[in-house]
């Protein structure tokens, strides 16, 4: 979030960083899992990894996209009223973009969501995934369609929070 609002508030930094991020967002995180395994093993730390792939590049152009939405009308009376440049970032720009902030947080959730079951079922001895891999193995349909379930829900769980969370947070946007 700090790169993103950095690429949004500034244009040296939408100038420094967009370009490579916007290259980076187009490299799939599924196929970076075979390197993940040999680099990191199979434990959390490399579904952490594939999470971030997954989602940090995402995120920090989503976010600049939000602080890039607010209002330069908002800005000028900060700067004639006084403000400096850190205030104005500070009292100003983020809270305006913080509604659209949570709004990316809760997509890329979404993708996070999805990576981690991926990376389960590839490599992990325990998880939802892999109770996915396990009942295919043994023709056990009905436990897929309940791990399904269990997935849409937590996934559903979390949308909800972050949406209850954004409404909170940004009331004067409703």
């Amino acid at each position: 979030m700090p790169l993103g609002i950095a690429m949004g508030a500034f244009q040296a930094g939408r100038a420094t960083f967009e370009p490579v991020i916007g290259l980076l967002r187009y490299l799939p995180a599924s196929a970076f899992i075979p390197l993940l395994a040999l680099w990191l093993g199979i434990d959390e730390m490399s579904k952490v990894a594939l999470l971030f792939l997954g989602t940090v590049f995402f995120n920090t152009l989503m976010t600049a996209d939000a602080v890039r939405r607010t209002p330069d009308a908002l800005v000028d009376v900060s700067y004639t009223l006084g403000a400096r440049r850190g205030e104005v970032l500070r009292k100003v720009v983020i809270p305006h973009s913080l509604p659209g902030i949570l709004d990316a947080i809760r997509v890329n959730a979404a993708a996070a969501w999805n990576f981690v079951v991926v990376a389960e079922l590839f490599a992990a001895e325990e998880g939802l995934g892999y109770r996915i891999v396990r009942s295919q193995r043994f023709n056990q349909i009905d436990r897929i369609f309940a791990v399904l379930v269990v997935i849409a829900l937590i996934g559903l769980t979390i949308d909800i929070a972050l949406r209850l969370l954004r409404d909170r947070v940004g009331r004067w946007t409703s």
